[in-house]
């Protein structure tokens, strides 16, 4: 092998290492970042619960609830970089595959897109929330009026009736999907395990289980009301992640399935940062 042949080589493998690390470093961030939310999220539904707060439990909440915090601004900036990290993460899932032996296959590149799109946008909407000073609506608006929007905007389509039904299935599919999946502990495939010691792991699983659950409910319960927006027609029965959880306490159980629920969310805000301490990127 020639001189040139091994500088070439020994550059394609220094990109490929500091590419390595930069994705990490942007995976872990964003995995942080969205623990925060969740954390807040449950946190104010916990508040609702117990009839003590007027906020949004939903993401425009949480960040109004972090810019009163001290050093809210940066906060609010740190969250959006972070969250900015997880789209890069998903990009290079979406370019390059993930970890793990299907991880190069088409249906997993698929999802890493959908969700890299996704994180794009909440990124986007706690970077402008953060670039405004906070003097504009959380995040781009309520969950429930940007919900009821997007609804109403998909119903005027033509077959936009079926177009809306089919999205509420698909999310009441894809809750259904999160809580088995935690039931099953699928989340053991993308953690360091053997840097975990026997205690750790079991916390880790309280809240990945627990704190998987939740979110697939209400993920779940949210798919279930935009098929009855398409079969009313009615884009006031969609529902955002606000008006989700207040749902809960209008059950015969009161406000204490909700306070489970919010639990949940706060455990699975838990098992975020657990997520970016020892997942394999």
């Amino acid at each position: 092998m020639d001189t040139s042949a091994l500088a070439w080589t020994g550059r394609f493998r220094a990109r490929r290492a500091a590419r390595g690390s930069v994705t990490e470093g942007a995976a872990r961030a964003g995995l942080a970042a969205r623990g925060v939310i969740y954390l807040l999220v449950g946190v104010l539904a916990l508040q609702i619960a117990f009839g003590d707060t007027n906020e949004q439990a939903d993401r425009g909440g949480a960040l109004a609830e972090l810019s009163q915090k001290p050093f809210g601004a940066v906060l609010l900036w740190a969250l959006g970089i972070g969250l900015a990290g997880m789209a890069l993460w998903r990009l290079s899932e979406a370019i390059f595959g993930s970890v793990g032996q299907d991880g190069r296959n088409a249906r997993k590149r698929l999802l890493a897109t959908v969700r890299f799109a996704f994180y794009v946008f909440v990124a986007y909407s706690v970077l402008s929330f953060a670039a405004s000073g906070s003097k504009t609506g959380g995040g781009g608006g309520s969950s429930d009026q940007q919900s009821r929007d997007a609804t109403a905007r998909a119903l005027e389509l033509p077959a936009g009736e079926w177009l809306v039904g089919t999205a509420g299935i698909a999310i009441v599919v894809a809750g259904g999907w999160i809580g088995v999946r935690a039931g099953l502990r699928k989340y053991h495939d993308k953690l360091r395990l053997g840097r975990m010691s026997h205690r750790t792991r079991q916390l880790v699983d309280v809240t990945g289980v627990a704190g998987g659950a939740a979110r697939g409910l209400v993920f779940a319960v949210a798919g279930v009301f935009a098929v009855r927006a398409a079969i009313d027609y009615e884009a006031d029965q969609a529902k955002g992640l606000d008006d989700t959880l207040r749902t809960f306490a209008d059950t015969p159980l009161g406000p204490w399935l909700l306070v489970c629920v919010a639990a949940g969310l706060v455990l699975f805000g838990v098992f975020s940062f657990a997520m970016a301490r020892w997942r394999r990127v």
